[in-house]
């Protein structure tokens, strides 16, 4: 399979969960300890991790770990982090997919925060990719990847130049795709998708789909909203999403 490869291929993550998750994810390539922090615990196994592994442990003051950190809390640890090569839009319909494989497609989410916090909950839902813009949409980046807790470090993920072709990809490989649009007849919990697999396509807060990716999708579904609010930030409505309809598209 062809990946298409970053222009920047190593991002400064900081904080212990997403460092954990790049160590799990075997992404890392170098780690740096506040000295200060040395005798605690959870930075110690993660220091002992890297070593195992023959990562680079370096330890630093508090205030070269601040500065390499650039901004975020990064409760003592820092790791320097090779990103995954991304996947091309004909990897999409040329892959072998799980029989119940899940896709995430975003449509238009620009936030690197709503990418990582969507990417977080659709790894959580067992999705098998994640589909976004290449413009027009967020790059995995060092804020990204933090927002994701190191889901985006294990999600595979396409970015694409044209979201509805890249949903034609997916159903010429067989998925079924369910775009979340608020004005739809039909909600999420009234769906009968067939068994197999499904694509769920989300747009962002406010302007939701756009109009040639919602025309591309084999159904539209609101998701019911009971309160006083009258919608959801991208992330939650998507995870949502996912863990309604998955199960209902591998009920047999």
């Amino acid at each position: 399979m062809t990946r298409r490869h970053r222009p920047d291929d190593d991002v400064v993550v900081a904080g212990r969960r997403p460092v954990r998750e790049a160590l799990r994810a075997g992404r890392v390539s170098a780690l740096f300890v506040d000295r200060s922090f040395l005798r605690a615990e959870p930075l110690r196994r993660l220091a002992e991790e890297a070593e195992r592994h023959r990562i680079p442990v370096r330890h630093l003051d508090a205030h070269d770990l601040d500065r390499l950190a650039q901004g975020p809390p990064h409760q003592g640890v820092v790791a320097r982090v090779r990103l995954p090569a991304e996947l091309g839009e004909a990897d999409l319909a040329g892959r072998e997919w799980p029989g119940s494989a899940l896709a995430l497609v975003l449509d238009g989410v620009t936030d690197p925060q709503n990418l990582g916090a969507a990417a977080r909950g659709a790894e959580a839902a067992g999705a098998s990719v994640l589909v976004s813009r290449r413009h027009r949409g967020a790059a995995v980046s060092a804020a990204a990847v933090r927002a994701s807790a190191g889901a985006l470090l294990h999600l595979p993920m396409a970015r694409v130049a044209n979201i509805g072709r890249a949903i034609q990809r997916l159903q010429e490989a067989g998925f079924w795709s369910i775009g979340l649009d608020a004005d739809a007849p039909r909600r999420i919990d009234e769906l009968d998708p067939p068994d197999g697999r499904l694509a769920v396509v989300a747009g962002a807060e406010g302007p939701g789909l756009s109009r040639l990716v919602r025309e591309r999708c084999d159904e539209l579904a609101s998701i019911p909203m009971l309160g006083r609010v009258d919608s959801l930030n991208v992330a939650v409505a998507s995870a949502l999403a996912l863990y309604v309809l998955g199960p209902m598209a591998r009920k047999n």
